[in-house]
């Protein structure tokens, strides 16, 4: 950072532009952000130093529009733009025409994005770094022909996947040959309605799978690992529980996840935070690259809590241009951090959409508790966009007394006028598989239909 200051763009809404407000302002940046129409009162422009509205509710007229959102961003004079996370925070065109523009892009570079974000080259750049990789096919497969030839060499069940895709969407499961000619062009037709790209790739399916998750930062040569953390309560694949560090790892797969990891991370050239995802087979405590998310997560205030990094803050300063100034040996773990995703739906109703207005909020607070929200009283939750709030986050010294924080902070959590997925949490919590860490993939998909959750 220069003595000057310097402005940052944040090309993102919700949550998570409240953070990076937080983070700018932190570092002693100017902070202009982007909004719609439909986001003129969000708490991130309340915060701003500035802010500018980038087009109307819809994210494809605002928020996903690169020419808008650029012009916004030299127009109000910024030195750098801050994707966030969603929208265009993974798009190597959006990063190119940022760069193009004269600006700094805080993210890894054009090429980087564009190689970890087709699925397929990541397998293979995984794979050349000496990473474990799911059996799979050896790139895209050439439609169903090609779909066919691969399951001969891998065999069922197996996963059919949008090579360009992300946040589960185009995967379908296989059991056999004719689940495989039906699901492939659904697969293509929802990748390509998803992500402009129809190609495909095929994995064999690990049943009990966990979702661990290593999160790097990189300088563009050199790169360390802050742990990993554990993703395994999903619904439809989109995860709502988050743990770190993983509670099935024993330290020497740690050690060797992580490393691979950072081994990965530093033979792409990676520059910022990011995030390796892997299944874990813990049957035969072995695990497999799945993709990298090029771009901060929603989950990464747990890896905060329990390394004690800013994250959002290390992010800037590397795309401001300076070097990674933290050693492998100086990151520690300390303790144990859960997050759950405060989403307006209501779990009650098969988690339907719930915006409305907030009448009241009361959060928890006191020791190791933390609520990164965009909340306030009054406010209008808009309907057009994502429905998560806000995330809560509990820290101690290990499992055992991070799940009797969670416990205490969701009997003090409160939110007025809304419906949101908190009750499923008070309910999770007294599980006894979730209290032993005794989860996989499937665990929460399982458990809600036995578990019908109660209206709040």
């Amino acid at each position: 950072m220069t003595s000057d200051r310097r402005s940052l763009f944040i090309a993102n809404r919700g949550e998570i532009a409240v953070r990076i407000n937080r983070a700018a302002h932190a570092l002693g940046l100017e902070v202009i952000q982007a909004h719609s129409d439909a986001d003129s009162d969000m708490l991130a422009v309340r915060m701003a130093d500035r802010a500018v509205e980038i087009g109307p509710a819809p994210a494809a007229k605002s928020y996903l529009d690169i020419d808008k959102v650029v012009a916004a961003a030299v127009e109000s004079g910024a030195d750098a733009v801050h994707p966030g996370y969603g929208f265009l925070s993974e798009n190597a065109d959006f990063a190119e025409a940022v760069e193009a523009a004269g600006l700094i892009f805080v993210g890894p570079t054009p090429a980087t994005i564009r190689k970890m974000g087709d699925k397929a080259a990541a397998r293979a750049a995984a794979a050349a770094a000496g990473v474990p990789t799911v059996p799979g096919s050896d790139g895209r497969v050439d439609g169903i022909d090609g779909a066919r030839a691969t399951a001969e060499k891998i065999g069922y069940p197996l996963m059919i996947k949008a090579a360009a895709g992300g946040g589960g969407r185009g995967i379908r499961i296989a059991e056999n040959d004719e689940d495989l000619a039906r699901l492939v062009p659904q697969a293509e037709a929802e990748a390509n309605a998803a992500f402009g790209d129809g190609g495909l790739y095929l994995e064999r399916m690990i049943t009990q799978a966990r979702h661990i998750e290593v999160q790097v930062l990189g300088d563009g040569s050199q790169a360390v690992h802050l742990f990993e953390r554990e993703c395994s309560l999903q619904r439809r694949r989109q995860k709502l529980w988050e743990e770190a560090p993983a509670a099935c790892l024993d330290d020497a797969t740690r050690n060797e996840i992580c490393t691979a990891s950072v081994r990965m991370a530093e033979a792409v050239g990676y520059r910022g935070a990011g995030t390796i995802e892997y299944l874990y087979d813990p049957t035969a405590n072995a695990f497999f690259f799945m993709e990298m998310n090029t771009r901060i997560q929603v989950e990464h205030p747990v890896t905060e809590m329990v390394t004690g990094v800013d994250l959002v803050e290390a992010m800037i300063r590397i795309a401001f241009g300076s070097a990674l100034d933290l050693d492998q040996a100086d990151i520690a773990l300390n303790g144990h951090a859960i997050e759950v995703r405060v989403n307006a739906e209501d779990p009650a109703k098969n988690f339907l959409p719930f915006p409305g207005v907030v009448q009241e909020l009361r959060a928890p607070s006191g020791d190791q508790v933390r609520f990164d929200t965009m909340l306030y009283e009054g406010y209008a939750i808009p309907p057009f966009y994502d429905s998560l709030l806000g995330k809560l986050i509990v820290h101690g010294h290990d499992r055992a007394e991070a799940l009797r924080r969670l416990r205490k902070a969701l009997s003090e959590f409160h939110i007025g006028g809304l419906k949101t997925t908190l009750p499923l949490y008070t309910a999770l919590i007294d599980d006894p598989g979730v209290s032993a860490g005794q989860v996989d993939t499937q665990f929460l998909e399982t458990w809600l239909d036995s578990h019908p959750i109660q209206a709040a």
